[in-house]
Protein backbone atom coordinates (compact mmCIF):
# COMPACT_ATOMS: atom_id res chain seq x y z
CA UNK A 1 0.00 0.00 0.00
CA UNK A 2 1.41 3.37 -0.95
CA UNK A 3 2.19 5.92 1.77
CA UNK A 4 0.10 8.56 0.00
CA UNK A 5 -3.08 6.61 0.69
CA UNK A 6 -2.51 6.37 4.45
CA UNK A 7 -0.84 9.65 5.37
CA UNK A 8 -3.26 12.12 7.04
CA UNK A 9 -3.88 15.37 5.25
CA UNK A 10 -2.09 18.38 6.72
CA UNK A 11 -3.91 20.84 4.50
CA UNK A 12 -6.06 23.25 6.55
CA UNK A 13 -9.79 23.36 5.87
CA UNK A 14 -10.64 25.61 2.96
CA UNK A 15 -12.46 28.13 5.12
CA UNK A 16 -9.47 28.49 7.45
CA UNK A 17 -7.11 28.68 4.49
CA UNK A 18 -9.11 31.56 3.02
CA UNK A 19 -9.08 33.47 6.31
CA UNK A 20 -5.33 32.92 6.71
CA UNK A 21 -4.65 34.04 3.15
CA UNK A 22 -6.85 37.10 3.50
CA UNK A 23 -5.17 38.33 6.68
CA UNK A 24 -1.71 37.70 5.32
CA UNK A 25 -2.54 39.94 2.37
CA UNK A 26 -4.33 42.53 4.51
CA UNK A 27 -1.23 42.86 6.69
CA UNK A 28 1.18 42.95 3.74
CA UNK A 29 -0.75 45.12 1.27
CA UNK A 30 -3.57 46.70 3.21
CA UNK A 31 -7.25 45.87 3.25
CA UNK A 32 -8.36 48.20 0.45
CA UNK A 33 -5.54 47.07 -1.84
CA UNK A 34 -6.43 43.38 -1.48
CA UNK A 35 -9.08 41.88 -3.76
CA UNK A 36 -11.00 38.64 -3.55
CA UNK A 37 -9.02 37.46 -6.57
CA UNK A 38 -5.80 38.05 -4.62
CA UNK A 39 -7.13 36.03 -1.69
CA UNK A 40 -8.24 33.01 -3.71
CA UNK A 41 -5.00 33.04 -5.69
CA UNK A 42 -2.93 32.83 -2.51
CA UNK A 43 -5.24 30.19 -1.03
CA UNK A 44 -5.13 28.18 -4.24
CA UNK A 45 -8.89 28.00 -4.77
CA UNK A 46 -11.43 29.55 -7.11
CA UNK A 47 -13.72 32.54 -6.60
CA UNK A 48 -16.72 30.23 -6.32
CA UNK A 49 -15.11 28.56 -3.31
CA UNK A 50 -14.59 31.92 -1.61
CA UNK A 51 -18.22 32.97 -1.98
CA UNK A 52 -19.39 29.57 -0.78
CA UNK A 53 -18.03 30.53 2.64
CA UNK A 54 -18.11 34.33 2.66
CA UNK A 55 -20.69 36.61 1.01
CA UNK A 56 -18.19 39.48 0.81
CA UNK A 57 -14.62 40.50 1.57
CA UNK A 58 -15.83 42.08 4.81
CA UNK A 59 -17.19 38.74 6.03
CA UNK A 60 -13.76 37.10 5.88
CA UNK A 61 -12.60 39.60 8.54
CA UNK A 62 -15.35 38.39 10.92
CA UNK A 63 -15.54 34.67 10.12
CA UNK A 64 -16.88 33.42 13.45
CA UNK A 65 -19.63 35.88 14.30
CA UNK A 66 -22.46 34.02 12.57
CA UNK A 67 -21.70 30.87 14.54
CA UNK A 68 -21.33 32.82 17.77
CA UNK A 69 -24.64 34.61 17.23
CA UNK A 70 -26.32 31.25 16.65
CA UNK A 71 -24.76 29.91 19.86
CA UNK A 72 -25.95 32.96 21.79
CA UNK A 73 -29.49 32.64 20.43
CA UNK A 74 -29.60 28.95 21.35
CA UNK A 75 -28.16 29.67 24.81
CA UNK A 76 -30.87 32.23 25.52
CA UNK A 77 -33.61 30.03 24.08
CA UNK A 78 -32.58 27.21 26.44
CA UNK A 79 -32.95 29.44 29.51
CA UNK A 80 -35.04 28.08 32.35
CA UNK A 81 -37.79 30.35 33.75
CA UNK A 82 -35.92 30.44 37.06
CA UNK A 83 -32.84 32.00 35.43
CA UNK A 84 -32.23 35.56 36.60
CA UNK A 85 -32.55 37.44 33.27
CA UNK A 86 -29.76 39.99 33.74
CA UNK A 87 -27.30 37.32 34.78
CA UNK A 88 -28.42 35.21 31.82
CA UNK A 89 -27.71 37.90 29.23
CA UNK A 90 -24.36 38.64 30.89
CA UNK A 91 -23.47 34.97 30.53
CA UNK A 92 -24.59 35.12 26.90
CA UNK A 93 -22.21 38.03 26.31
CA UNK A 94 -19.37 35.92 27.70
CA UNK A 95 -19.85 33.56 24.74
CA UNK A 96 -18.68 36.40 22.49
CA UNK A 97 -15.60 36.94 24.62
CA UNK A 98 -14.80 33.23 24.48
CA UNK A 99 -14.77 33.47 20.68
CA UNK A 100 -12.22 36.29 20.82
CA UNK A 101 -10.13 34.67 23.56
CA UNK A 102 -9.79 31.38 21.69
CA UNK A 103 -7.39 33.03 19.22
CA UNK A 104 -5.86 36.17 20.76
CA UNK A 105 -3.38 36.75 17.91
CA UNK A 106 -6.08 36.77 15.26
CA UNK A 107 -8.39 38.88 17.43
CA UNK A 108 -5.71 41.53 17.99
CA UNK A 109 -4.90 41.62 14.27
CA UNK A 110 -8.56 42.07 13.43
CA UNK A 111 -8.92 44.84 16.02
CA UNK A 112 -5.98 46.74 14.54
CA UNK A 113 -7.25 46.27 11.00
CA UNK A 114 -10.79 47.36 11.89
CA UNK A 115 -9.50 50.55 13.50
CA UNK A 116 -7.82 51.52 10.21
CA UNK A 117 -10.68 50.78 7.80
CA UNK A 118 -13.90 52.81 8.16
CA UNK A 119 -15.91 50.27 6.19
CA UNK A 120 -14.93 47.52 8.59
CA UNK A 121 -15.85 49.64 11.59
CA UNK A 122 -19.30 50.14 10.11
CA UNK A 123 -19.60 46.42 9.44
CA UNK A 124 -18.56 45.65 13.02
CA UNK A 125 -21.21 48.01 14.36
CA UNK A 126 -23.85 46.09 12.40
CA UNK A 127 -22.60 42.85 13.95
CA UNK A 128 -22.71 44.36 17.45
CA UNK A 129 -26.26 45.55 16.83
CA UNK A 130 -27.31 41.98 16.00
CA UNK A 131 -25.91 40.72 19.31
CA UNK A 132 -27.70 43.52 21.14
CA UNK A 133 -30.96 42.70 19.38
CA UNK A 134 -30.68 39.04 20.42
CA UNK A 135 -30.20 40.03 24.05
CA UNK A 136 -33.04 42.55 23.90
CA UNK A 137 -35.47 40.06 22.36
CA UNK A 138 -34.81 37.57 25.17
CA UNK A 139 -35.25 40.25 27.83
CA UNK A 140 -38.44 41.57 26.24
CA UNK A 141 -39.91 38.11 26.62
CA UNK A 142 -38.86 37.95 30.26
CA UNK A 143 -40.20 41.42 31.06
CA UNK A 144 -43.37 41.15 28.99
CA UNK A 145 -46.35 42.67 30.77
CA UNK A 146 -44.28 44.65 33.25
CA UNK A 147 -44.35 48.46 33.35
CA UNK A 148 -41.70 49.74 30.95
CA UNK A 149 -40.76 46.14 30.17
CA UNK A 150 -39.61 46.91 26.64
CA UNK A 151 -37.65 49.96 27.74
CA UNK A 152 -35.97 48.00 30.52
CA UNK A 153 -35.07 45.19 28.12
CA UNK A 154 -33.54 47.55 25.56
CA UNK A 155 -31.56 49.54 28.14
CA UNK A 156 -30.16 46.42 29.81
CA UNK A 157 -29.21 44.86 26.47
CA UNK A 158 -27.41 48.06 25.47
CA UNK A 159 -25.66 48.21 28.85
CA UNK A 160 -24.46 44.60 28.57
CA UNK A 161 -23.04 45.24 25.11
CA UNK A 162 -21.40 48.49 26.25
CA UNK A 163 -19.82 46.80 29.28
CA UNK A 164 -18.62 43.79 27.30
CA UNK A 165 -17.17 45.88 24.48
CA UNK A 166 -15.47 48.30 26.86
CA UNK A 167 -13.65 45.41 28.55
CA UNK A 168 -12.97 43.60 25.28
CA UNK A 169 -11.39 46.66 23.68
CA UNK A 170 -9.24 47.17 26.77
CA UNK A 171 -7.96 43.61 26.44
CA UNK A 172 -7.34 43.95 22.71
CA UNK A 173 -5.45 47.22 23.20
CA UNK A 174 -3.14 45.31 25.55
CA UNK A 175 -2.35 42.93 22.64
CA UNK A 176 -4.37 40.16 24.23
CA UNK A 177 -2.35 40.09 27.43
CA UNK A 178 -3.91 39.43 30.82
CA UNK A 179 -7.07 37.66 31.89
CA UNK A 180 -9.78 38.59 29.39
CA UNK A 181 -12.49 36.74 31.32
CA UNK A 182 -11.74 38.57 34.58
CA UNK A 183 -11.75 41.91 32.75
CA UNK A 184 -15.17 41.25 31.24
CA UNK A 185 -16.53 39.82 34.51
CA UNK A 186 -15.55 43.07 36.22
CA UNK A 187 -17.36 45.18 33.63
CA UNK A 188 -20.48 43.01 33.59
CA UNK A 189 -20.55 43.18 37.37
CA UNK A 190 -21.62 46.81 37.04
CA UNK A 191 -24.57 45.80 34.88
CA UNK A 192 -25.66 43.05 37.25
CA UNK A 193 -25.32 45.40 40.21
CA UNK A 194 -27.35 48.12 38.54
CA UNK A 195 -30.10 46.08 36.91
CA UNK A 196 -30.11 42.62 38.48
CA UNK A 197 -32.67 41.59 41.07
CA UNK A 198 -31.74 41.90 44.72
CA UNK A 199 -31.46 38.16 45.14
CA UNK A 200 -29.39 37.70 42.00
CA UNK A 201 -26.05 38.23 43.71
CA UNK A 202 -22.79 37.44 41.98
CA UNK A 203 -22.59 34.61 39.49
CA UNK A 204 -22.03 31.24 41.17
CA UNK A 205 -18.43 30.11 41.55
CA UNK A 206 -17.29 28.36 38.39
CA UNK A 207 -19.87 30.01 36.11
CA UNK A 208 -17.22 31.70 34.01
CA UNK A 209 -14.89 28.75 34.49
CA UNK A 210 -17.38 26.66 32.55
CA UNK A 211 -17.06 29.11 29.67
CA UNK A 212 -13.39 30.05 29.89
CA UNK A 213 -11.66 27.42 31.97
CA UNK A 214 -10.52 29.82 34.67
CA UNK A 215 -11.50 31.17 38.08
CA UNK A 216 -14.02 33.96 38.52
CA UNK A 217 -13.52 37.15 40.42
CA UNK A 218 -16.44 39.50 40.97
CA UNK A 219 -16.20 43.19 41.82
CA UNK A 220 -17.62 44.50 45.05
CA UNK A 221 -18.31 48.00 43.77
CA UNK A 222 -21.55 49.01 42.07
CA UNK A 223 -22.44 51.89 39.78
CA UNK A 224 -25.98 53.23 40.11
CA UNK A 225 -27.14 55.29 37.15
CA UNK A 226 -29.94 57.83 37.53
CA UNK A 227 -31.45 59.02 34.26
CA UNK A 228 -34.62 60.72 33.05
CA UNK A 229 -37.35 58.36 31.90
CA UNK A 230 -37.46 60.11 28.50
CA UNK A 231 -33.68 60.12 28.04
CA UNK A 232 -32.67 58.66 24.65
CA UNK A 233 -31.09 55.21 24.76
CA UNK A 234 -27.78 56.43 23.33
CA UNK A 235 -27.48 58.89 26.21
CA UNK A 236 -28.01 56.14 28.81
CA UNK A 237 -25.35 53.96 27.16
CA UNK A 238 -22.97 56.92 26.93
CA UNK A 239 -23.35 57.59 30.67
CA UNK A 240 -22.70 53.92 31.45
CA UNK A 241 -19.57 53.86 29.29
CA UNK A 242 -18.36 57.03 30.98
CA UNK A 243 -18.79 55.35 34.35
CA UNK A 244 -16.73 52.40 33.16
CA UNK A 245 -14.02 54.73 31.89
CA UNK A 246 -13.74 56.39 35.30
CA UNK A 247 -13.58 53.10 37.18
Amino acid sequence: MSSSSTAPSTKPPMRDALVAAAFRLFLERGYEQTTVDDIVALAGVGRRSFFRYFPSKEDVVFPDHEGCLADMTAFLAASEPACEPVRRVCDAARLVLRMYAENPTFSVQRYRLTKKVPGLRAYELSVVWRYERALAEYLRGRYAGRPDGTLRADVIAAAVVAAHNNALRSWLRSDGEGDAAATVDHALGYVQGAFGTEDAGPAPDGASAALFGGPVEHPDDVVVLVSRRDAPLWRVVQEIETAFGRA
